[in-house]
């Protein structure tokens, strides 16, 4: 009888790289890797070689007021939307690359939901991390949650150095999930994010009862 398989078998102990090569050094980098790695069936594969994307790591914010059930999305031009024939203007929720040292990732995406939305996070906590595309793209993105004030959330915001061009919209919650089921909202961590809340609205009903019995 086959030995039954169990996911999560395997580490990082178990891929051995034998080289990597820089391949392009811009903005982003590519990465040439040439490895081997442990078969499910045992011993180890041939030589496989890889082209990875390094575009450093990110974090994503969904700015929620739970006393309107409002979420605060923003809109901005995506050049891998136009490479994908998709709308070049894309609704999503705060994000920004990790790219200042000593930065914590809740720093960050405290610091972008100012540049971005120039909303203040009240509380934040985390909803979950995922890799966007592990096939090809070394990138982690971290999820939060922000607890917000949605009436102080509106205009057009953005880092003029970057050639931000952001527009805020304030949108009820249950309009932001029809977005998602009619296809007008792409972006993965915010489709994440809305989902995480429809699951989780328990958390914020608390949350109101609490401050409100303070």
């Amino acid at each position: 009888m086959a030995k039954k398989q169990v996911p999560g078998q395997f580490s990082q102990q178990d891929v051995t790289i034998d080289s990597t090569e820089k391949v392009y050094d811009g903005y982003f980098k590519m990465i040439k890797y040439s490895f081997r790695h442990r078969l499910f069936a045992g011993g180890w594969s041939g030589d496989v070689v890889r082209e990875l994307f390094e575009r450093g790591h990110a974090v994503a914010i969904l700015p929620y007021d739970p006393h309107t059930d409002q979420v605060v999305l923003i809109e901005q031009i995506r050049i891998g939307a136009i490479a994908a024939d998709k709308s070049p203007w894309q609704l999503e929720i705060v994000a920004g690359v990790i790219d200042k040292e000593g930065e914590s990732p809740q720093q960050v995406a405290i610091r972008e939901a100012e540049e971005e939305a120039g909303l203040t996070i009240e509380q934040i906590g985390s909803i979950t991390r995922f890799l966007p595309s592990p096939g090809g793209c070394s990138e982690n993105i971290e999820v939060f949650y922000g607890i917000v004030d949605a009436s102080k959330a509106e205009g057009i915001h953005g880092v003029p150095d970057e050639n931000e061009d952001i527009l805020v919209h304030v949108v009820p919650r249950q309009q932001a999930y029809e977005w998602i089921a009619e296809g007008k909202i792409e972006n993965a961590a915010t489709i994440i994010a809305l989902q995480w809340l429809q699951l989780n609205l328990g958390i914020f009903k608390q949350q109101i009862t609490t401050v409100t019995q303070e």
